[in-house]
């Protein structure tokens, strides 16, 4: 096995809704953390990399595997025909259970067609990716998009070690035996040999049903699931960011230039950022109605502060999403409207996306970065503000309790982002906090965000999938 002896180690499979394709524009950006998380596990072992294109099938079905090599990664991907997408993607994986999965029971659709058409797309996942798997390879399958996937590889004849990761949140038993045909898509977890989840919490949601509605017996002590003669093991990995990769990206001169271009047009007040995929469960909405609240309970201080809401836009096909971006634009109006003056805006809504470079260089110009989801399996942004700050003049993180990340992170300014006049509250805090404070929170903070990282995160799961 020559591939062996060059890694020392099985080759990787990894299978993910959308697949980051070197030089494919926006491909990284729809992947989010999952891309730097998973490129040099995948480069390491020279792995595979198998999902959808993100591209309508010219064709009118999905199928054709359209396969390229690059530093050693080998990237599978289809495309996806219209109503498979319309099913799917647009219908049941984000019109159903992403909303259920955020604890969002008023805005999930449940239509016995698009739970069909979530069915048959996984079944095509397995049948075109079975024959691309090798006996002596490891399976990786990411997120709530491919839930029963394991269950068709294995009724596929694929014996090899199989792990799945939610990234999203698991939501308590109450709300998911809302779904139905619940227990069916928990059944097809169980063929998982590994299961990660982001916190303890939502793992303690999924083991709770497990063993109080499937009967399934659960050891909480080894995170195991035992169940039907197989026994599943079941842990919390928390994802962390690249934290060599996104300290150097302050070296470069984008970053550099973005950051100064925030600080001379805020115009000597301060920065806080908000930087999120325009989304429900983002809370940007809710966020505003807090700003809101401040500048009404301290008018004057709209000479003192800038909000800058960064919010590329996300499936835009969902309705859902549709009467989110409206209601922002709404809200935003309101409030400049009646707080602006003819050389100064109080919020800045920016419905566009920028490069990481970009990015850390906003995050180190913003004094307060502002990441207030309503829920959240991680949160990412989270860390990246923290790791972009000059450790001798940090900003102020202030993060939703809801987040995944403030389990990590309890020394940010934690918040309710439902209550606006806690989001106002945490604003006045942030704003008049002693350099003496945001040093030693940051400090704290830096500690957690640099030693929790991504390659830690994709180590750990794969140790326990290697010993499965």
């Amino acid at each position: 096995m020559e591939r062996s002896t060059l890694t020392d180690q099985p080759r990787l499979v990894v299978i993910s809704n959308r697949v980051a394709v070197p030089k494919a524009r926006g491909a990284a950006g729809a992947q989010g953390g999952l891309a730097g998380a998973l490129h040099a596990a995948l480069s390491d072992r020279k792995g595979l990399w198998f999902g959808w294109s993100g591209q309508e099938s010219e064709s009118g079905r999905t199928g054709h595997i359209d396969t390229q090599t690059n530093d050693g990664v080998t990237t599978a991907t289809i495309d996806l025909s219209q109503r498979d997408i319309d099913e799917y993607y647009n219908g049941y994986a984000n019109s159903t259970l992403w909303p259920l999965f955020h604890y969002r029971l008023d805005l999930a659709k449940y239509e016995r067609e698009t739970g069909k058409g979530y069915e048959r797309v996984n079944e095509r996942f397995a049948e075109l990716a079975a024959p691309l798997i090798e006996p002596d390879d490891v399976v990786w399958v990411h997120d709530y998009h491919l839930i029963p996937l394991g269950e068709r590889l294995r009724s596929r004849g694929v014996k090899n070690r199989i792990g799945f990761f939610l990234h999203i949140p698991w939501p308590p038993t109450r709300l998911f035996v809302s779904l139905p045909y619940h227990e069916r898509l928990v059944r097809t977890l169980l063929y998982y040999d590994v299961i990660g989840f982001q916190t303890q919490e939502w793992l303690e949601s999924f083991l709770h049903y497990c063993e109080n509605e499937l009967g399934a017996e659960v050891d909480g002590e080894k995170g195991t699931v035992s169940f039907e003669g197989r026994t599943t093991i079941a842990r919390a990995y928390p994802i962390g960011i690249d934290w060599d990769h996104f300290s150097k990206l302050g070296e470069t001169g984008e970053a550099r230039q973005a950051q100064q271009r925030l600080l001379s047009s805020s115009r000597r007040r301060t920065a806080m950022i908000g930087v999120d995929r325009l989304d429900y469960s983002k809370g940007i909405p809710e966020r505003i109605d807090g700003i809101g609240r401040f500048f009404d309970k301290h008018p004057e201080r709209v000479k003192d502060l800038v909000f800058i809401q960064v919010a590329p836009p996300s499936r835009e096909d969902v309705e859902s999403y549709q009467a989110i971006r409206a209601e922002l634009e709404q809200k935003c109006g309101r409030i400049n409207g009646a707080r602006s003056e003819v050389d100064m805006v109080p919020i800045r809504y920016v419905n566009r996306g920028y490069s990481h470079e970009e990015l850390f260089g906003f995050f180190r110009g913003a004094k307060i970065g502002l990441v207030t989801p309503l829920r959240d399996g991680m949160n990412l942004v989270a860390k990246e503000y923290v790791a972009a700050q000059d450790p001798e003049d940090p900003g102020v993180l202030i993060l939703s309790r809801f987040a995944g990340a403030a389990a990590q992170l309890p020394d940010a300014v934690l918040v309710n982002p439902h209550s606006p006049d806690d989001i106002a509250h945490a604003i006045q805090t942030a704003l008049d906090m002693s350099l003496e404070e945001r040093k030693a929170r940051y400090q704290k903070m830096i500690a957690t965000v640099r030693d929790d990282n991504v390659q830690d995160w994709t180590a750990n799961f794969l140790r326990d999938l290697g010993e499965a």
